[in-house]
């Protein structure tokens, strides 16, 4: 096969799980410490979600693998069964016998309730698993909710883990199922892989199929275009490279390229996707999308005027000079508010994001949301919404806050710091403004954008058992905060270690699971002043501020 042609032991994007090309994201460690968490944390429901090909096997795989031998388990894979079935199934999963030679739903249910008794007296604990749970019918999903009322004073006999796609968590904020929702102990949504995580994702199955060290087959262009076509799911990007890799041996070529994606991508996702794309018609539409597109992004550029980024970054593109002429010659134009242009640091999303991004060296040109464009560069993006202004000011960080203007239009503002009761934004003449918050807050939908840089050596989520150089890391961090010269490990996440975490985390208003996940690990950083991409801002705003003056609000 075309495996042995590139220098590969096997092929290494077959879609079957083998434990073997297993690659953990943040997210999938993350989504696994919550599943960890939830079946120790005294029983009850645990949710998993994600899209299709996201990766909720592999985690399931991981779950059971680290179940501990006094646990029996029971999993049912296919749940579109009634009530009575499905009980029937779970108690053929435990090898539990009812009475009677036709039992029915009391006999099953009676019967389980022994068992579980019986498995906890024994010091055993029981764990059920369903897959695609969204196809269970709601009379079903009562059922088991009823098998959770048997319990303890100090924990539920059965551990039930639901893994669906994201409609399962919309049914079950349905009204009717408000009683099993509120049971929900631990829930985890599995994200698809960032850009950077799905490069990573291609290299790790590449180098477990033997790949030569050193050799790169897939550059890094088509990796990012692997990404946008397959949103990150890596059942596609299986799929995807597949049939490239497939495709490349076809042609004796050594040469992964956008054009072979593109065939591939044809293949996998159907004769749709070759028709509508060879479709004079879908031609025509497309053009008179970018048609549209461009007469849009002409009128917000000449209603914002010219952006000029902060020295030392990349211009911006800039339209024809006589854009704004033709389009205020046509008939029926109205005339530019001076008021918008007054306020220059009113920003259209465009240019809030370029010049908020030049902060720390980076050229986003084109992006309308920080956090779903490559390159940030060991840069992470995260999206908040705070209800004050206390966050945004206690980060004592550049912020972008999502506006909107009088005539509700988007805009964007890069808010820098304040001054006594004034906000600082940046403008786009690579100028400061003070802009009154009262003024501010009438725009402000209450979005905000932050990013903020990883540690290089913690690039996982850490949690109770994990050991290595990267919780020697988190230990340092934590006597940084704390101001303490011992540390509470030296490389095994111990139970002081996990005890801390969730202080911490109750003291930042987390989630207290006891796990160093992304959001416990950023405001670890920012508590031990351990950001550099907070200080590299602030030098690169203190030369904006050194090359032009700074002037009032309605300069």
């Amino acid at each position: 096969m075309y495996y042995s042609y590139f220098g590969l032991r096997e092929a290494p994007f077959s879609i079957a799980v083998n434990p073997r090309y297993l690659y953990m994201s943040p997210a999938h460690r993350d989504a696994l410490a919550h599943l960890l968490y939830g079946i120790g944390a005294g029983g009850g429901f645990i949710l998993l979600t994600g899209e299709v090909g996201t990766g909720k096997t592999t985690i399931n795989r991981c779950l059971l693998e680290q179940l501990p031998d006094t646990a029996d388990l029971a999993v049912v894979l296919n749940p579109a069964l009634e009530a009575a079935e499905l009980l029937a199934a779970v108690c053929d999963e435990l090898d539990i016998r009812p009475e009677g030679e036709t039992p029915g739903l009391k006999a099953y249910s009676d019967a389980l309730h022994r068992f579980l008794l019986a498995n906890h007296a024994r010091g055993r604990k029981t764990v059920l698993m369903i897959d695609e749970a969204q196809h269970l019918s709601f009379d079903a999903l009562e059922q088991i909710r009823l098998l959770t009322n048997l319990e303890t004073s100090e924990e539920k006999l059965l551990h039930i883990i639901l893994t669906g796609q994201p409609e399962l968590a919309e049914r079950l904020r349905r009204p009717e199922l408000r009683q099993l929702n509120q049971r929900i102990t631990a829930r985890f949504e599995l994200s698809p892989l960032t850009p950077a995580e799905t490069a990573a994702y291609i290299r790790h199955r590449l180098n477990v199929a033997g790949l030569p060290a050193g050799r790169e087959l897939f550059p890094r262009p088509v990796l990012r275009a692997i990404h946008r076509r397959s949103a990150g799911i890596p059942r596609r990007i299986n799929l995807l490279c597949d049939r490239m890799l497939l495709g490349a041996y076809g042609r004796d070529s050594q040469r992964l390229d956008g054009g072979l994606l593109r065939a591939a991508a044809r293949e996998v996702m159907g004769e749709e996707v070759a028709a509508r794309t060879r479709s004079p018609l879908y031609a025509a539409l497309g053009g008179l999308t970018l048609l549209v597109a461009a007469i849009g992004f002409a009128l917000t550029r000449w209603e914002d005027a010219e952006f000029t980024p902060a020295p030392g970054n990349p211009p911006a593109i800039a339209l024809s000079p006589q854009a704004p002429e033709a389009i205020a010659d046509a008939p029926g134009a109205a005339a530019p508010r001076t008021a918008l242009l007054e306020r220059d640091w009113l920003l259209s999303p465009g240019e809030g994001v370029t010049l908020f991004a030049s902060l720390y060296g980076l050229d986003v040109r084109g992006a309308l949301d920080p956090c779903s464009v490559d390159g940030l560069v060991g840069l992470e993006c995260e999206a908040s919404q705070p209800q004050t202004w206390e966050p945004i000011l206690d980060e004592a960080r550049p912020a972008l806050l999502e506006l909107v203007d009088e005539r509700r239009f988007s805009r964007r503002g890069v808010f820098l710091g304040r001054d006594g009761e004034v906000a600082v934004l940046a403008s786009r003449a690579g100028e400061t403004r003070r802009v009154p918050f009262d003024e501010l807050a009438t725009l402000w939908s209450g979005r905000v954008w932050h990013l903020w840089q990883r540690p290089p050596d913690i690039q996982r989520t850490l949690a109770r058992g994990d050991s290595g150089p990267d919780v020697n890391a988190a230990a340092r961090l934590f006597a940084r905060a704390d101001g303490e010269e011992g540390l509470l490990t030296d490389t095994d996440f111990n139970a002081r270690l996990e005890q801390r975490v969730r202080l911490f985390q109750q003291s930042q208003g987390l989630e207290a699971d006891g796990v160093l996940g992304t959001r416990t690990l950023r405001a670890l950083v920012l508590m031990a002043g351990e950001d550099l991409s907070r200080e590299a801002a602030r030098q690169r705003l203190r030369r904006l501020e050194r090359s032009a003056p700074t002037s009032g609000a309605g300069a």
